[in-house]
């Protein structure tokens, strides 16, 4: 049995209280003294026992109550804190003030290659190999900051923190080491929480159907993917799909944009760069993206703009998955599906020596192109509508729609900037905008501001209806050389074959 004594501090009063327990001849297994409090732990005490004690005990000076315990608080303490140990999954190892292991979780015994009754008592310098580091992490009592480390032959980035003794002292340290790609996992949920799979990509033409049901059968292919299409296509968030829907898709996922940034740069975040690589790099060097993505996806976009030498370094590291760091020395590996994107004719670009042709095999196995939004025009306003529904929720105004002149004009736009032009074309209106129905020189498109600067030619317009017909010719006069029957056109449309017919004849189209 297990009792708690609370008490009136005084001097000598625990004292009194274990001989009292003691002139009873109970075998004591465990004392906890927190003042005011007094925890016994007596296997043989019953509850007979425990009333004569109570009896005794309450004759000594202060004794306030004895109640009986489920368990000591040390106990209690040692128990919760080997389960939140055991709960982590990054390597966690407590040294005294010497640099010797005196706590360890199941983690940093996995990692160390080590029995946990061998990983205590070993010295913190030995297990990371680095002596002059591990005197550093304990003997300063500072913060350093987070440098790279070694344990088991595999690479950690390491933070510790100083434990410090009443009076000030350094009593030891806590060091926890983390895993790149536990990092990984850790950014990729933060960055990519809200990237959705297939049901966010937009658009429900019968181009769009029959890209989405190619790119998920591609998705589960554990291959090199590119995607092609123009910008603004929506490259991106297509790559994003194809790797919620694969089976990396509990792994981190990281993109990069090979056009934005110097080949220096590209070359560290994508692969990471070694202690001292150059001047401000960090002390201890940085995993690249290869190394935090590992079991997961990299997205490269705009993959055609690599320099030669990066494209060197990407196909060798598609060959076998191995790599080194800039200013590195030692073989690193990740296994990483590579993912792609460009906006460019790359076999023009092999024929003109920009390009790697042996990289271009190994990163277009798999492939899928994107339609640009004037072939899918069906899409036009329905995607307008729900990006006028985001922006008028984003800018707090209420809620406002096209008109059918706007309408109209949005199908009758090139749209070169695709997907991305027609959000920011729509957000821009919807912002300077106060009217609850936005019209069409209210979008501020090419066409549309022409027209509006044009007041004699305006006074020709009757009326909306035949403001309307002047966007509907416009755009069936640019369509029917592409779709030269009105069976092909009526699908591209999304309409019917009679009212294409209809509208055809009217304007005195296709003869």
């Amino acid at each position: 049995m297990r009792i708690d004594v609370h008490f009136a501090d005084r001097v000598g009063i625990a004292q009194e209280i274990l001989a009292k327990v003691a002139g009873r001849a109970l075998n004591v297994s465990a004392v906890e003294v927190e003042p005011p409090h007094l925890f016994i732990e007596a296997p043989a005490l019953d509850a007979a026992g425990l009333d004569a004690l109570r009896g005794e005990l309450s004759q000594v000076a202060g004794v306030l109550s004895i109640d009986e315990l489920g368990m000591l608080p040390g106990a209690r303490r040692r128990l919760y804190l080997d389960a939140l140990l055991a709960a982590q999954a990054d390597p966690v190892i407590a040294v005294d003030a010497e640099g010797v292991v005196v706590v360890a979780n199941a983690a940093a015994a996995a990692a160390s290659g080590r029995s946990e009754a061998k990983l205590f008592g070993a010295r913190l310098g030995e297990l990371i190999g680095d002596a002059a580091l591990a005197e550093a992490l304990v003997g300063r009592g500072e913060r350093p900051p987070v440098s790279e480390v070694q344990l088991g032959g595999q690479p950690y980035l390491c933070e510790s923190v100083a434990l410090r003794e009443p009076g000030g002292g350094v009593a030891g340290a806590v060091v926890t080491l983390h895993a790149p790609h536990r990092i990984g996992e850790r950014l990729s949920a933060l960055q990519n929480y809200d990237a959705g799979g297939f049901d966010s990509i937009l658009g429900r033409s019968a181009a769009m159907r029959a890209l989405k049901a190619r790119a998920a059968r591609m998705a589960q292919v554990d291959a090199p993917l590119m995607i092609r299409g123009e910008t603004g296509t929506g490259k991106e968030l297509v790559a994003h799909a194809c790797h919620a829907a694969s089976r990396r898709r509990s792994q981190p996922f990281f993109a990069l944009n090979c056009a934005a940034l110097p080949e220096s740069l590209a070359e560290s975040e994508l692969f990471g760069y070694a202690p001292g690589a150059f001047t401000g790099a960090l002390r201890g060097g940085r995993p690249g993206l290869l190394e935090l993505a590992d079991g997961g996806t990299v997205f490269l976009d705009e993959v055609g703009e690599m320099s030669p030498y990066l494209q060197a370094k990407l196909l060798r590291f598609l060959n076998d998955g191995s790599f080194r760091r800039v200013g590195g020395d030692r073989e690193l590996k990740a296994e990483v599906r590579i993912i792609s994107a460009t906006h460019r004719a790359l076999e023009q670009m092999v024929a003109a020596g920009s390009f790697r042709q042996d990289l271009l095999f190994r990163l277009d196995v798999l492939q899928l192109q994107l339609p640009p939004l004037r072939e899918r025009t069906e899409d036009i306003v329905a995607l307008a509508e729900v990006f006028l529904e985001r922006a008028c929720a984003q800018t707090g105004r209420p809620m406002a729609r096209l008109s059918a002149g706007a309408r109209a004009a949005l199908l009758a736009n090139a749209w070169v900037g695709n997907v991305r032009q027609l959000q920011n074309v729509i957000f821009r209106a919807a912002t300077l905008s106060e009217a609850a129905v936005i019209d069409a020189g209210e979008l501020e498109l090419a066409g549309a501001a022409a027209a509006a600067d044009r007041p004699c030619a305006d006074e020709e317009v009757a009326s909306l209806d035949e403001a309307v017909a002047s966007y509907e010719k416009a755009l069936l006069q640019r369509l029917y050389p592409r779709y030269p029957s009105t069976r092909k056109l009526a699908e591209r449309l999304g309409s019917s074959h009679s009212a294409i017919a209809q509208r055809l004849r009217r304007y005195g189209i296709g003869g």
